[in-house]
């Protein structure tokens, strides 16, 4: 017997309870809630002992259905109830649910850098919600608000299993037990030619980040219209260099690429009285604020006569609750 017909049957048997107990004794049960009150202390074994019948027919009805049939279908309620919630963790732990939430981060790859970015985005939107791709039998993150699907990500079926057509974004970072650069990117290639398949499939646009290994790789990333490409193992040698040439660089680096510390990078809406990005980068300057770039071109310094295009994306460093005030200032 299933549980739906389990629950079914414990219902019926409460609310006809109520009612015979109600006709057998009225003066004992005056309303039907104080009748249902009584049947559901009994069934569950509370028997608090405020109510109880007092006629032979009431107490006999009581021995005969509510002691053996009654408390028994209850007990075997409980137990399916407790089964399934046991069996919907163990699921979820294995990575076996699929995930019905929408505007969430899928991330996929190294565990040791997605648990990185989740802390990062959690400093920032402390309700955010991740789903992360992976092969473990079990869920290696401990965060609660990460859920485990266990596959292989250049799989549709498991894309289509972490909700990928309602993410917010796809972080697919290289895997860190290839040491060949070649196969670490071939394989996050991959991963990305699945999302694209999906994107193209659905008529919808999915937003990718992609580690990769070597910048020469980024070329062959190409067809598959992948949004940004952090570079890893190179990004990381020059940042070393730039500390060598310049003592001390690195710790700007550390405060633009982490929302923990210092002044960071926030991206802001251009308001209708900004014609040139002087305009925008002496109001912005006024309050608190540097603008530093329009999407990824850098030299806005040396072009502020010119007009910001329609669909210009402006970048800002400054601190948190400078961006807070910018942004309560523009809404």
């Amino acid at each position: 017997m299933g549980f739906s017909s389990i629950f079914t049957l414990c219902l019926a048997l409460v609310l006809v309870s109520g009612w015979i107990i109600v006709q057998l004794e009225p003066e004992t049960f005056p309303t039907y809630f104080e009748a249902i009150w009584w049947v559901m202390t009994t069934v569950v074994t509370v028997g608090y002992g405020d109510v109880s019948p007092e006629s032979t027919l009431g107490k006999a009805y009581t021995m005969i259905f509510l002691y053996i049939f009654g408390i028994g279908f209850v007990g075997v309620l409980i137990g399916k109830t407790i089964d399934s919630l046991s069996s919907y963790q163990r699921l979820k732990e294995a990575g076996k649910l699929r995930y019905t939430g929408r505007l969430h981060y899928i991330m996929i790859g190294s565990v040791t850098k997605v648990s990185h970015a989740v802390r990062e985005i959690l400093e920032v939107q402390s309700h955010a919600q991740f789903v992360f791709i992976g092969p473990y039998e079990r869920n290696p993150l401990s965060e609660d608000s990460v859920h485990y699907i266990h596959g292989d990500a250049s799989d549709e079926e498991i894309l289509l299993k972490a909700n990928i057509l309602e993410c917010n974004s796809v972080s697919i970072f290289a895997d860190d037990q290839m040491d060949d650069s070649v196969y670490a990117d071939g394989k996050s290639l991959l991963i990305s030619s699945a999302v694209e398949g999906l994107s193209k499939q659905h008529g919808i646009e999915i937003y990718t980040i992609v580690e990769v290994m070597k910048e020469n790789h980024i070329s062959k990333f190409k067809h598959a219209n992948v949004d940004e490409f952090i570079l890893s193992n190179e990004a990381v040698s020059r940042l070393v260099a730039q500390a060598s040439l310049h003592h001390g660089s690195s710790e700007l680096f550390r405060q633009l690429t982490s929302k923990a510390h210092g002044d960071n990078v926030y991206e802001i809406a251009v308001k209708p009285n900004w014609y040139t990005y002087k305009d925008a980068f002496l109001e912005l300057l006024e309050q608190g604020a540097t603008l530093i770039s329009d999407r990824n071109k850098l030299d806005i310094n040396r072009r502020l006569d010119q007009s910001i295009p329609a669909d210009a994306r402006l970048f800002i460093v400054c601190d948190e609750d400078t961006y807070r005030r910018i942004k309560k200032l523009s809404s």
